[in-house]
């Protein structure tokens, strides 16, 4: 696995910065509705990060999503009204070097009160066994592309599809509504734990699932899996880069053609949110089979479960049968 480690998280009491707002209107309720019903109005920009607040928060809090549903979020646009909206809530949470429009929205709204998920774990390079990723860094949707600042260059934002560096940004969260929201800091906290404790749980499942394999190389269409394959001694290769929308070359899907044959791969898999053409395109001329694998970025009727443990489920049980699981 191409693996290089780079500068630490800062520090979480250096990301959280809380105090008192109204509710967000990015959802389409309006602001006055938050402040009335005297819960904390939370923002998050896509749902990894609304999983957390809705998880952690529960009857205490009212989230809203800058990304609907079967949005995919590296597309995501956001207008003027949505930036002015996203000034009225109580706390804001995103992860930096995701989503260009609204790392610039977040920028421009004033709101004091915000968290960078980014901060909260460490962020690492990857690429793909054999291939270096970064060798896309100047191509449009890419690290070091126009627009696609992954914070430091090259980091991977996919920190949510690692269980165990999701739950260290569970953490993070719930010490956020601690502080927003002294009064209920018992009740977070205590949903806190017991998020961290179902994310454990996720994850031993998951090194005990793919502990013993026929194959520990895997194909997918969108490089979002580098955190998994590194937890769990796989080796991710990508047809396309961090953003799923960018083309491969014809060079990189001869590339694949070969290591599907060496690494003993049998499945190419793709998700709901973009295009599976070329995954099919590649699996029809390499005799491999397709499957799913959600890179959980949003939840819609085609997603293989209803929430991140459901889908990330299916995702274990997807990758134990295209690699032989024993």
């Amino acid at each position: 696995m191409n693996v290089r480690r780079l500068i630490p998280a800062a520090a979480l009491a250096g990301a959280v910065a809380l105090g008192t707002t109204a509710l967000t209107a990015c959802s389409g309720t309006s602001a006055a509705a938050g402040g009335k019903d005297g819960k904390l109005a939370v923002t998050a920009s896509f749902y990894p990060l609304q999983f957390l607040a809705e998880q952690i928060g529960q009857d205490h809090v009212k989230v809203s999503t800058l990304t609907k549903p079967g949005v995919e979020p590296h597309d995501l646009e956001i207008t003027p009204k949505q930036t002015g909206q996203l000034g009225e809530s109580d706390l804001v949470l995103y992860l930096k070097g995701l989503q260009p429009a609204v790392d610039k929205s977040v920028a421009q709204s004033g709101v004091k009160n915000i968290v960078d998920a980014a901060t909260l774990t460490e962020l690492e390079v990857h690429g793909s066994s054999g291939h270096d990723h970064t060798a896309h860094e100047g191509e449009e949707g890419h690290a070091g592309g126009e627009g696609h600042d992954h914070g430091e260059a090259g980091e991977d934002p996919h920190i949510w599809l690692d269980p165990v560096k999701y739950a260290e940004v569970a953490k993070g969260v719930g010490t956020a509504l601690e502080k927003a929201d002294p009064d209920h800091a018992a009740d977070y906290r205590k949903n806190t734990d017991d998020l961290v404790g179902k994310l454990t749980a996720l994850d031993t499942e998951f090194k005990d699932g793919l502990k013993n394999t026929a194959s520990k190389t895997f194909i997918t269409t969108h490089s979002a899996f580098g955190y998994l394959a590194e937890r769990y001694g796989l080796d991710q290769e990508g047809i396309s880069g961090v953003d799923p929308e960018s083309e491969p070359s014809p060079a990189r899907m001869k590339e694949l053609q070969a290591v599907a044959t060496k690494d003993n791969v049998s499945t190419v898999f793709f998700e709901s949110l973009v295009s599976d053409k070329t995954a099919r395109t590649l699996a029809a001329d390499t005799g491999l089979k397709t499957d799913v694998l959600d890179p959980l970025e949003g939840i819609t009727d085609k997603s293989q479960g209803a929430d991140y443990f459901e889908v990330m489920r299916s995702n274990l049980k997807n990758l134990q049968k295209a690699l032989g699981s024993k």
